[in-house]
């Protein structure tokens, strides 16, 4: 490299070598220059990430039923093709007859219907009751939780001009005000178990590659707001809670693996696959209200390092739920709010605990029980 500048050695090995740069006038400058290009080089080599605020968003509730389900949605459910689902699916205000190329068989009770396609349950808006109130109210919490992540303050906005092809997310609240796509490889969610994903995006959300997840992020903490269309391309892999407001549609091939499909209109498979990531809402008996309170043993047990905690409500109230140590002393709290009367579970996650013997506490009302858990790493 030449300099013609009066005052500057000939040649960059100059610079560095025999004169020293900063011996020379103008010498201050050029150090200037040099750590400026380093620092645009080092920039241009470091992975791509958006780093939101250091703040971890709260999650968005989907109420007591409306994350029970895999797929659940207002018009129509349709499918074609060799497509499976692992998880409870739900149509209202339409009913069963909706949902078509499921050959859905009626349960005797009325209450629901079986479908070759679906390990689990389907419901229509003109079950036997209580299926009816259940899917009503399931329909209510959908809206309510698309308008309270619509609602939440951005940390981030307009990133990647929209394609998020190689990205890398922390947690915190993306907001984008037209359409949002991953055009090719993936995207990819970085964080703990308890960290939160909130994605705004006003326009369609267009998927031809992955989501991915690292660093322990859960899918369920990863919320997909979408006002227009969410197309799920042939191949995509698709992970996380999707709320759209209008309608969901799964290209041949796509799967929606750990994630759950909430349409305000409808949902349109071809051979997909579907895989719930677990009961998002507490509720897991719908419709029974259990005739006592009890506290049911953790499983796994020992466990490594999550476990699931079920447990049951006569009556409606504040509920608390804290796990503690050998000496009382408290390390987590798993709730601490008001529930309705029903069947519960919740998920107990020790990664950030040492081995041993600890104790999960319940207080409802005047319901108080305590069980033992064990981790062992």
């Amino acid at each position: 490299m030449q300099f013609r500048s009066a005052g500057f050695p000939s040649t960059m090995k100059e610079c560095w070598g025999k004169y020293k740069i900063g011996n020379y006038k103008g010498g201050a400058h050029m150090r200037q220059l040099i750590t400026t290009s380093i620092a645009v080089l080092v920039a241009l080599m470091l992975p791509l990430t958006a780093v939101a605020q250091a703040s971890n968003p709260s999650p968005v509730s989907l109420g007591r039923y409306a994350g029970g389900f895999v797929i659940l949605a207002k018009t129509a459910i349709t499918s074609t093709g060799a497509t499976h689902i692992t998880g409870d699916v739900g149509i209202s205000p339409n009913n069963a007859s909706s949902i078509t190329g499921f050959g859905p068989i009626e349960d005797a009770s009325g209450t629901f219907w079986t479908s070759s396609l679906v390990t689990g349950r389907v419901y229509g808006a003109t079950d036997v009751a209580p299926t009816p109130a259940m899917l009503t109210q399931a329909i209510g919490e959908m809206e309510s939780a698309y308008n309270v992540a619509a609602g939440r303050p951005a940390d981030s906005t307009e990133l990647f001009a929209g394609d998020l092809k190689g990205q890398t997310l922390t947690r915190g609240v993306y907001k984008w005000s037209g359409n949002v796509q991953v055009s090719s490889g993936s995207v990819t969610f970085s964080g703990s178990s308890t960290d939160v994903w909130i994605l705004q995006i006003a326009g369609n959300y267009d998927l031809v590659g992955a989501v991915a997840l690292s660093g322990g992020a859960d899918a369920k903490n990863i919320i997909w707001q979408v006002a227009g269309q969410v197309t799920l391309e042939s191949g995509a892999a698709m992970k996380g809670v999707i709320l759209c407001k209008t309608q969901i549609v799964m290209i041949t091939g796509a799967s929606l693996d750990l994630g759950i499909a909430l349409a305000q209109t409808q949902v349109t498979l071809q051979a997909n696959t579907l895989v719930s990531p677990g009961n998002l809402s507490s509720v897991i008996d719908r419709g029974t209200i259990p005739r006592k309170s009890s506290l049911e043993q953790n499983y796994p047990n020992p466990f490594n390092p999550s476990t699931t905690i079920n447990f049951s409500l006569a009556k409606s109230g504040q509920v608390t739920m804290s796990v503690y140590d050998v000496l009382g002393r408290q390390v987590s709290v798993l709730m601490n709010e008001k529930r309705e009367a029903g069947s519960y579970e919740v998920k107990f996650d020790g990664s950030n605990l040492a081995n041993g013997v600890y104790f999960y506490r319940l207080q409802a009302g005047d319901f108080v029980q305590s069980r033992k858990l064990v981790l062992l790493k």
